[in-house]
């Protein structure tokens, strides 16, 4: 028989949260798109714990969700408890956590991936990258992808390619002793795509990570552990999400905590941890470590703390969060036995470690191409990332930005004053990862500015702009924005006088009296007051939606911090918008310093500002490549 071949514009390869995201944009955008999985039961599956959001993670869904994407909307659909993390800290890293029903968040999104037009979706392994030479003096691409190959032998045709494959690549799952050679939740690994990758010249990388135990939950003894339960009035993740249709009966989790004599267990038996026997090779992620890491690396710590969730409604299962591990059954058993609620425990689902291959980040432009292969795009987990959102977040980018390359438009980029997607992905492309990346507010320097509250005000232009976000769901954001600004003019001209009344009502709240007259915008800056409290002084208030009061008294209330911030952004997009040219030989750069040159020459960044960011590159190596560049520009 004759070799089959398909034709389409955009092949995804994995249906994780990644490849969900980068092919709904694809398709949303109107290219023909066909999403490869090795089981279409595995859409979206959260094969660890069983949440969305939470710390800075929230910011992520927010800003994907802000920007045209699926996450947020299917979270809301399918959660069974939520909450507001960092309530008592300022807005800036206040974030949205969601106990999800797995199964039901992957059928839900299947439901959403099945139903969307021109997108297909095939089981099998992609087996093969097909390319062609690519000749562009203009261009640092050696070649242009051109096609996959999945393992019946079908050639797909294509003009782009996006890897979504997760923790999939050589995967082997480690149990003390038992080594099994699949993927997570026990699906067949991809085997040979390493392989094609390595012929493209790609650089290759070794990672590790893990989850804890699933417990049959009628064999645990709540009353021993702390219950927790979620915000009494639930705020949506989507923009799109009316926060009525959100407000549910939720489920409870709890807390519970190792003690000495689980770490005594631990550490008796730590020769038989692949992790401590050399078995495993990869490296794990450093902030979220197995519980044998916990109890080497804190040896001080007299107890870690342990998060029992429901995995759904409709299952008895439980997830041991805080405990992941790779210590033998037996040893398991033993040392979950020992925290108090899990005296009698069963193991559903034993803990284990996977290994798996994944690229050096470096090799990809901001735009999640790949440098030397012109229509190869990463995405999640292979990208060197951890986390569900991490994934979802860099699927979306890599999803709009093969649809961008095909039409012939600019491609979607983030800066980090932008955008925690800016940040995570300006890390994975400049700061070379030698452990799995994890999202973290620490890691935006604009966080003020860049709320998981404000994200819509951020991006919905930018997902209007590239044709993922309605004309109507546009303009409400911007009526919503004009909305603020009133109310915030409003209160700075709505003066307040010293009167007798006034007095009596700054007492009431315990907050100083007023020597003169001021504005209700100024006593909103008082701790103890607030936009509601204010009410009481404000005859003329208009009624405004909870959304709109929200921006309101964060941008009074934190105005001096905000407009600082919003200087040191300026300053940053100066060097943002010095960019560098693909084509530029920096050997020809006579007065860089030797390491720099290497640096540069390496990461080729896109501008004077990501380049500062290299590790080795000097303020004085910038310095001499301004010059350089004003002079070669000139």
């Amino acid at each position: 028989m004759s070799e089959i071949r398909e034709k389409v514009d955009v092949c995804v390869v994995g249906a994780g949260h990644a490849g969900c995201e980068a092919a709904l944009a694809c398709a949303r955008l109107g290219l023909e798109t066909v999403i490869f999985t090795v089981s279409v039961d595995s859409i979206a599956l959260m094969p660890c714990n069983p949440n969305i959001g939470g710390s800075s993670k929230g910011h992520l869904v927010r800003e994907v969700d802000a920007l045209g994407g699926e996450m947020g909307k299917v979270i809301d659909q399918t959660f069974i408890q939520s909450k507001m993390l960092n309530r008592s800290k300022g807005p800036a890293v206040h974030s949205l956590r969601a106990q999800a029903d797995k199964a039901d968040y992957t059928r839900k999104m299947r439901q959403v991936i099945e139903n969307q037009e021109h997108l297909i979706v095939k089981q099998a392994e992609v087996c093969e990258l097909l390319s062609e030479a690519w000749e562009n003096e203009q261009s640092v691409f050696d070649k242009k992808i051109v096609g996959v190959k999945i393992s019946t032998g079908i050639i797909y045709e294509c003009k782009a390619v996006i890897l979504c494959t997760g923790t999939y690549l050589n995967a082997r799952c480690l149990c003390g002793e038992t080594i099994t050679y699949t993927g997570p939740n026990g699906l067949q690994p991809a085997r040979f795509l390493t392989d094609s990758l390595k012929k493209l010249g790609v650089e290759m990388r070794r990672f590790k990570t893990g989850t804890p135990a699933r417990m049959d939950g009628r064999s645990l003894n709540y009353e021993r552990m702390e219950r927790q339960d979620g915000d009494k009035r639930v705020i949506p993740f989507s923009f799109s999400t009316d926060p009525d249709a959100v407000q549910i009966d939720q489920a409870p989790c709890y807390l519970t905590y190792t003690n000495e004599e689980t770490h005594k267990i631990i550490r008796e038996n730590l020769d038989r941890s692949p992790i401590y026997a050399g078995v495993i090779e990869g490296t794990g992620p450093r902030y979220c470590p197995s519980i044998e890491d916990k109890v080497v690396k804190f040896a001080d710590k007299e107890r870690h703390q342990v998060f029992i969730e429901p995995e759904g409604l409709h299952t008895n299962e439980m997830y041991v969060g805080g405990m992941s591990s790779s210590l033998p059954e037996d040893v398991q058993l033993a040392m979950y036995r020992t925290v108090p609620g899990l005296e009698q425990c069963r193991i559903v689902r034993n803990a284990y470690a996977i290994e798996y291959d994944c690229i050096n980040s470096i090799q990809l432009k901001s735009s999640l191409e790949f440098k030397k292969v012109k229509g190869l795009f990463s995405a999640g987990q292979l990208n060197g990332s951890s986390g569900y959102e991490e994934a979802a977040a860099q699927g979306l980018v890599a999803g709009v930005n093969a649809a961008m390359g095909i039409m012939g438009r600019e491609p979607l980029i983030m800066d980090r004053s932008e955008s925690y997607i800016g940040v995570l992905i300006d890390d994975l492309v400049t700061k070379e990862t030698f452990e799995p990346y994890r999202m973290m507010t620490s890691r935006a320097e604009y966080r003020l500015l860049l709320r998981q509250d404000n994200a819509d005000l951020r991006l919905r232009k930018k997902g209007y702009e590239v044709g993922l976000v309605s004309e109507e769901v546009y303009r409400k954001v911007v009526e919503k924005e004009e909305a603020i600004q009133r109310e915030i003019s409003r209160l700075k001209n709505t003066s307040v006088g010293a009167s007798l009344e006034h007095q009596k009502f700054m007492e009431k709240y315990g907050s100083a009296k007023l020597r003169t007259g001021t504005n209700l915008a100024e006593l909103m800056c008082r701790p103890e007051l607030s936009y509601e409290i204010l009410e009481e002084l404000d005859d003329n208030r208009p009624k405004l939606p909870q959304d709109v009061i929200e921006q309101v008294e964060i941008e009074i209330k934190y105005e001096g911090y905000i407009v600082r911030q919003r200087r040191q952004v300026e300053q940053y997009k100066k060097m943002e918008h010095k960019k560098i040219p693909d084509s530029l030989d920096y050997n020809d750069v006579k007065s860089l310093r030797i390491e720099a040159r290497q640096k540069l020459q390496n990461y080729r960044p896109a501008s004077l500002g990501q380049a500062s960011r290299i590790s080795g590159v000097s303020p004085a190596d910038i310095s001499v490549l301004l010059i350089y560049l004003e002079h070669f520009q000139g």
